[in-house]
C-alpha cells in the first residue's frame, strides 16, 4: 500500500511542478495547492499505514497508532487553507488591477 501512496505522490508532485512552471498566475495557486496535498499525503505514508488502537494508557495491550503524523497533517491543511485563500485574493486584486494574470505582462514595463 506504501507504493501505491508513493506512486500517487510522485504523480501529484510532478502535476504540482508542471503547474507551478507555467505562465499564469491561477495555475501557480492551483500547482502550490496540490503540492501541499502531495506533502500531506508523504507525511501521513512517512508515518507509516498501520492500524491499531488509540493511544490511551491502560485501556488495552496492542499496537497504538501514533497520532502525530495526523496532527501535523490537520495543522498543514488549515495553514495551506489559509495561505491559498489569501493569494487567490491577492491574484484577483492583480487582475482586475491590471486586467492579465500573466506573468510576463505583470513584469513592469520596459523602461525599468
Amino acid at each position: 500500500m506504501e507504493s501505491l501512496m508513493m506512486l500517487l505522490i510522485g504523480v501529484l508532485v510532478a502535476v504540482a511542478t508542471y503547474l507551478v512552471l507555467s505562465r499564469t498566475f491561477i495555475r501557480v495557486i492551483l500547482g502550490t495547492a496540490i503540492l501541499s496535498h502531495a506533502v500531506h499525503l508523504l507525511i501521513l505514508t512517512m508515518g507509516g499505514l498501520k492500524k491499531g488502537d488509540v493511544p490511551l494508557l491502560n485501556q488495552s495491550n496492542g499496537p497504538y497508532t501514533d497520532a502525530l503524523p495526523q496532527a501535523l497533517i490537520l495543522t498543514a491543511i488549515v495553514i495551506s487553507f489559509a495561505v491559498t485563500a489569501f493569494v487567490l485574493v491577492l491574484a484577483y486584486r492583480v487582475y482586475k488591477t491590471n486586467g492579465t494574470d500573466d506573468f510576463d505582462k505583470l513584469g513592469g514595463s520596459s523602461d525599468e
